[in-house]
């Protein structure tokens, strides 16, 4: 779990224009809002932001004029043709709080000889863990596995505190079978 501090500034502007201010200014837009309380808009350094955002469900503590705020990303809004970040929803949450959050499915190991293909079904696990110890990832072995095997969500070890918030049953990882391409049939006609 990372923890990023960031310095935030109120705005007061809203609208396209004042969007795209802040951008060229290089910060961008954000708003922070939960647990009941009314949304704040604020301005967060860009180039700072885009480094924090690089890893997986982090933790950002902000320092808005002078009051300190621990938010989690809910939607990040970037241009599609540049990827620069044009706006970020941001969640408060309080320490010790439960959080449902994604967390990606890595693999270690080799499957067994043969032509198979992994397939992964879900790249993505929910999961429901404490706001300041969120897992990055989760890591789940396919060593050895053949043609016919699949990992379910119950079966991926997750780390303490850490919990599944979807069917447990759910089909995570899957080994299929390669299929064969066949060759070419000869024309008989050809060969006389």
């Amino acid at each position: 779990m990372s923890d990023v501090k960031l310095t935030a500034e109120t705005r007061t502007e809203f609208g396209k224009g004042a969007a795209r201010r802040i951008r060229r200014e290089a910060k961008v837009p954000a708003v922070v809002y939960g647990h009941g309380a009314a949304p704040i808009h604020i301005t967060l350094p860009g180039h700072e932001l885009q480094l924090a955002l690089r890893t997986p469900n982090v933790l950002l503590t902000l320092d808005i004029e002078g009051r300190t705020a621990l938010a989690i990303p809910k939607a990040v809004q970037r241009d599609p043709l540049k990827g620069f970040l044009e706006h970020v929803d941001l969640l408060t949450v309080k320490s010790g709080e439960k959080v449902t959050v994604e967390v990606y499915v890595h693999t270690e190991g080799e499957l067994a000889p043969g032509a198979y293909l992994l397939e992964h079904v879900l790249s993505t696990l929910t999961v429901e863990a404490e706001a300041t110890h969120i897992p990055e990832s989760v890591t789940v072995s396919i060593a050895g596995l053949e043609a016919g095997a699949s990992i379910l969500a119950k079966d991926i070890p997750l780390p303490k505190g850490t919990t599944l918030a979807i069917d447990e049953d759910a089909v995570v990882l899957q080994v299929l079978a390669a299929q064969a391409e066949e060759a070419p049939a000869e024309d008989a006609a050809t060969e006389a």
